[in-house]
């Protein structure tokens, strides 16, 4: 028998110790002491079973006993039954319940620890050991009954923001095996007259293999179509199609300030506009919509401590000069750290390049965003996100369908998910105008070839229908490769847009390298050819994990 072993047994061959430290030597008290901290640490209601109230420590034990198994059948049930746990778990009355729970127990353990207290006769210990007794102590009453308290917190105000975010009503049905959903990327700035998406996308997912297919239109699509069951039929019988001014991101601001009256009972006629416009145009039955604010970005992003992304190429934007003062100034190719306003202006910028350009930035910050919001940065800065979260995001959602949707995202990123963008380049039409006159029996048609295809090995690429697979990514999608992008840019613009060729920036005259300077003052001297050549690679960009 080890030395070790010899001294435990004969310590705990002396309950009188255990019971009556006053008996035992100052080594006996300090053994005694941190056994009995281990216990309420690992066992909580062992250090009163085994020194003090034999009744409170059976309470504490079976509460003890009840948490390990409910924890263990949770994860069981989670392997098993996934979507089942998640609905459970997201439905506000358990949200409530667990942050009760889990005060509740904060609460039980912080009185369990105070009577550990009790227990060790803290006078009794040799004065060296008191303060590090102490300390410890007090170190794990923060891990344990901090924690706790805290974990009751982030519930609730999970809870809280949840509540503030999807809507009570009843839930959404999948038409014809499949969910459809309306995503908005919306903004009020520069100027304009009432909100416009401009970013517009419709994500179809089969409820049952969850493969996904993701439509993207153009924020300049023209001539939407609505079906006849849609109230805007009434108001546009030949579909949305007076022209320039009805291009599918005014819809929203149209029906906001003058049609509300055909959609009494929406919270937002505007945007139940904008389904009915997207149904009618793809054959497809929209009936959810998650919109979200640009400018509500800035905050999140600021809330998560900033996003890190990797940029190839030369974007434009405005800020600070070299001289101090503010004015049209570029972004390097390098490594950044954004902020909340700079990343929505690297995301926005389409200065000198096009549409296409900004669309590849955009989808570089939102993945960016989610693989770099981990545990970590949820736990540390919770609150400021779900302040943030709240403020940025709209949808009609109901809460009691989260848990099916996000069990189903799950299984959706092991997917091939699919891509088709209503105009430049899944669709050719003379001077790239296809947005402006989209023939909808075509689009249709590839619609209905996608769904009906999703399940071919190869991702249903259709070759030459115009259709390009999208590639999985951390969002599940990302735009194509950058040997297909640098063949597509120069489509990918609109009306009022010179062709982009997306070439490697120039050099200096000198055959020096770009620099910020240069640009700046090729910028001031209305060198627009340069220009265009150095941002033309800015679609370029990479999330920093």
């Amino acid at each position: 028998m080890t030395e070790s072993a010899i001294s435990y047994h004969r310590f705990s061959s002396q309950p009188d110790v255990i019971r009556s430290p006053q008996r035992g030597s100052d080594t006996d008290r300090t053994r005694r002491a941190f056994m009995l901290l281990t216990l309420t640490l690992f066992i909580p209601g062992g250090a009163q079973i085994a020194a003090g109230s034999k009744k409170l420590g059976r309470i504490a034990l079976a509460v003890t006993v009840a948490c390990w198994f409910t924890a263990l059948l949770l994860g069981i049930m989670f392997l098993t039954m996934r979507g089942v746990v998640l609905s459970m778990l997201t439905q506000p009355f358990m949200l409530w319940l667990s942050a009760v729970i889990l005060g509740a127990l904060a609460l039980g353990w912080l009185l369990l620890w105070l009577d550990t207290f009790r227990l060790i006769h803290f006078a009794s210990l040799a004065p060296g050991m008191k303060p590090i007794v102490a300390v410890v102590l007090a170190v794990l009453m923060i891990l344990t009954s901090g924690g706790l308290g805290y974990a009751a917190k982030l519930v609730n105000e999970g809870r809280a923001t949840l509540g503030g975010i999807f809507s009570s009503g009843p839930g959404i049905p999948a038409v014809d095996g499949r969910y459809n959903f309306l995503l908005m990327g919306a903004d009020a700035g520069e100027g304009r007259t009432g909100l416009r998406p401009d970013s517009i996308h419709v994500v179809s997912v089969n409820e049952d293999s969850a493969e996904t297919i993701i439509f993207s239109i153009p924020r300049n699509f023209q001539n939407a179509q609505f079906n006849e069951d849609s109230p805007l039929n009434s108001v546009y019988p030949t579909g949305y199609d007076c022209g320039d001014e009805c291009i599918i991101n005014s819809l929203y601001t149209d029906v906001t300030n003058n049609h509300q009256d055909l959609y009494p009972e929406a919270e937002d006629p505007g945007a139940e506009a904008m389904m009915d416009a997207v149904s009618g145009s793809l054959n497809l039955e929209v009936s959810g919509y998650v919109m979200i604010d640009m400018g509500g970005f800035e905050n999140l992003i600021d809330a998560m401590g900033g996003v890190s992304v990797d940029s190839g190429g030369w974007v434009p934007y405005r800020g600070p000069l070299p001289d101090g003062t503010w004015g049209d100034n570029w972004w390097a190719p390098g490594v950044y750290n954004f902020s909340g306003q700079e990343a929505l202006s690297y995301a926005r910028s389409r200065t000198f390049s096009s549409d296409y350009n900004r669309i590849q930035r955009q989808q570089c910050i939102q993945q960016a965003m989610i693989s770099q919001f981990n545990p970590q940065t949820l736990l540390t800065r919770f609150s400021e996100i779900m302040t943030a979260g709240e403020n940025v995001v709209e949808t009609n959602l109901p809460q009691s369908q989260l848990g099916s949707f996000l069990d189903l995202a799950v299984d959706a990123k092991g997917q091939q998910i699919q891509r088709l963008v209503l105009g430049a380049p899944d669709f050719e039409s003379e001077g790239n105008l296809f947005s402006t006159y989209p023939d909808f029996d075509l689009i249709q048609q590839r619609v209905d070839q996608l769904i009906a295809n999703e399940q071919d090995d190869d991702g249903g690429a259709f070759g030459s229908a115009g259709f390009l697979p999208a590639q999985s990514g951390v969002l599940g999608v990302t735009l194509p490769t950058a040997v297909q992008a640098s063949e597509q840019a120069a489509d990918a613009v609109e009306e009022d847009e010179a062709p982009i060729d997306a070439t490697p920036p120039p050099t200096q005259p000198d055959g020096s390298e770009l620099t910020r300077e240069f640009l700046v003052q090729a910028q001031l001297n209305g060198q627009v050819d340069i220009l265009q050549e150095a941002a033309s690679t800015n679609y370029l960009c990479e999330p920093v994990n």
